[in-house]
């Protein structure tokens, strides 16, 4: 196709999630027939960036071109209007808005977050303070054990050991095999 025949057209950045395809919309106004009513149409368009340089918002200047992928017919031109995007989180917006209604939002917020932190710290404590019982108890039932030990031990060499007499088990009568079963009917 002739350069002076493809078509060009101007629209906003809408999506630039894929790699070197930006997705741009084109809007505009047409005229019901019937009832003379404007209508809003949008065309998208699947537009071959290969510097990603695009960004949302951005108002560019696009080319009809051969097919590139499935979907992808026009490439980049030129980008006509960089879109300022603002690095603001959604809760500073609230607070400069209205503050008396938002206020009462952010102290609980806090107070949530503070006594999630008192919990944590106090949960700690106590567990530091189990461990330090459980360290000690275990100390302490150490040292009666190493006696009670050297005790038993002094008190079995006097004495004989028994041997000890091991009763025969009674034997269980074995079942038949399936084989011997049918065998038998």
């Amino acid at each position: 196709m002739a350069r002076t025949m493809r078509k060009v057209r101007v629209g906003a950045v809408v999506r630039t999630n894929q790699d070197k395809t930006a997705i741009v919309e084109m809007v505009w106004k047409q005229r019901h027939r019937l009832y003379r009513k404007q209508m809003r149409r949008v065309a998208r368009f699947y537009v071959h960036d290969p510097e990603n340089q695009c960004r949302l918002g951005d108002t560019v200047r696009i080319e009809e071109t051969r097919p590139i992928s499935k979907n992808k017919h026009w490439r980049l031109m030129e980008i006509l209007e960089r879109k300022q995007v603002a690095e603001v989180r959604p809760i500073d917006l609230e607070t400069d808005v209205a503050p008396e209604i938002t206020q009462p939002r952010i102290l609980a917020a806090e107070a949530r977050a503070e006594a999630a932190a008192a919990e944590a710290a106090d949960e700690e404590t106590a567990s530091q303070e189990k461990a330090a019982e459980e360290a000690v108890a275990e100390v302490a039932a150490e040292e009666p054990i190493a006696e009670e030990e050297t005790a038993e031990e002094e008190e079995a060499e006097p004495e004989a050991e028994e041997p000890e007499v091991e009763e025969p088990e009674e034997a269980e009568p074995e079942e038949a095999e399936p084989e011997e079963r049918e065998e038998k009917e």
